[in-house]
């Protein structure tokens, strides 16, 4: 099979299989990646994400983490939402969940489908890789460089036909395939996906700093989230959309129609009290194949407690209540910066004095003295 013909099949392949656009680049596409990364690396805007710094100089070369290959073929899935994620936000006693993970695990969707789709590459005699966020892989550059689309001024990847939404995959192969026009940049002017963060997490265009990111805060980070950014946070859960939902390529952008990456129900917009009184075994439950489920109860726990923080009225309030009794101390934390919101000062003082005497964990205890001084400020 000549090189045009397995092009062909590679997207006939695709196609059949939900894949919305394919393209190919060379290893050695992306010469700046390395620079943009060291760079970042070294301005600290990576946080604990130490998997970025580990293998920096692979992720930043292709053609370094396999040099037998020569080809990198790039394969994308929309994923559009069916409504604009921003209304989310706007209700108080809900959490938003970020789109990508209001459905199934995309990594568990397409990474089965790549193999199929490489499948065409072991019939001609070719060696292929495949990758889904599972080796130090800079998909959205090579994306680019494949001409699938640009990274915006938010660092995503924007095409002209998806907007925003997009979920990408690459195949490394041994197979000489025609390669394809790098996408040109399309944001000029623009700045509203950097005007629309919450939390002020772009240092400049097209560098992001991931300490102040939402979507980090309420995943990657481990600990308490910080005070500066609780109030910023709104009812945000897990993730953020709102750079991506701010662009205004998505005017082109279409509902995905891939059922299992679809928005169930329960995750589109849940009450934040229903989510407070979950248990681990029902949390575990609800965000079965979901990619919520990773961070695990506490962590989720602790988000939407800073979300009730963030809400108003009597139902909030003994929402919060009850996780002021967690098991999980980066729980109870959480819950005594929202009491501080909810309750009125008096009462939260009688409170405040009473957890605090009782509370056996330092960091705890920390949380409540700090309070106690805003609420006397």
């Amino acid at each position: 099979m000549d090189a045009g013909a397995l092009r062909n099949e590679l997207e006939r392949r695709a196609a059949a299989l939900g894949f919305d656009a394919l393209a190919v680049t060379r290893p050695d596409a992306i010469p700046s990646a390395a620079s943009r990364l060291a760079r970042a690396l070294a301005d600290g805007h990576h946080a604990t994400m130490g998997w970025l710094a580990d293998r920096a100089e692979l992720r930043g070369r292709p053609d370094a983490l396999w040099p037998e290959a020569r080809s990198v073929v790039m394969l994308a899935m929309n994923y559009g939402p069916d409504e604009d994620p921003r209304r989310a936000v706007a209700e108080g006693m809900r959490g938003a969940i970020s789109v990508y993970a209001q459905g199934d695990d995309y990594h568990e969707v397409i990474k089965g489908r790549l193999k199929q789709v490489a499948g065409a590459l072991a019939a001609a005699g070719a060696e292929a890789k495949v990758f889904v966020d599972t080796a130090p892989v800079m998909e959205k550059p090579l994306a680019e460089a494949a001409g699938l689309g640009w990274q915006g001024k938010h660092t995503n990847l924007v095409s002209t036909r998806f907007g925003s939404w997009l979920f990408l995959g690459a195949i490394f192969t041994t197979a000489e395939l025609p390669a394809d026009a790098p996408e040109t940049d399309h944001c000029g002017s623009c700045r509203a996906c950097l005007d629309a963060c919450p939390t002020d997490a772009f240092p400049a265009p097209y560098r992001l700093d991931a300490r102040r990111c939402v979507s980090y805060l309420t995943i990657e980070h481990h600990g308490p989230i910080p005070r500066e950014f609780r109030a910023a946070m709104g009812n945000r859960i897990y993730g953020c959309d709102d750079c991506l939902a701010a662009c205004p390529w998505n005017k082109f952008a279409q509902t995905g129609r891939e059922m299992r990456l679809a928005a169930r129900d329960a995750l589109k917009a849940p009450r934040l009290a229903d989510l407070a009184a979950l248990d681990d075994a029902a949390f575990r439950s609800l965000f079965a194949k979901s990619p919520v489920k990773r961070i695990g109860r506490d962590r989720f726990a602790r988000n939407v407690a800073i979300a009730l923080g963030n809400a108003e009225g009597s139902e909030a309030a003994g929402a919060a209540l009850g996780l002021a009794g967690d098991a999980s101390p980066m729980v109870r934390g959480a819950a005594a910066w929202a009491l501080s919101r909810l309750m009125t000062r008096a009462d939260f003082e009688d409170l405040a004095r009473e957890r605090r005497a009782a509370e056996q964990d330092a960091g705890v205890r920390e949380e409540w003295d700090a309070a106690l001084a805003l609420e006397a400020a």
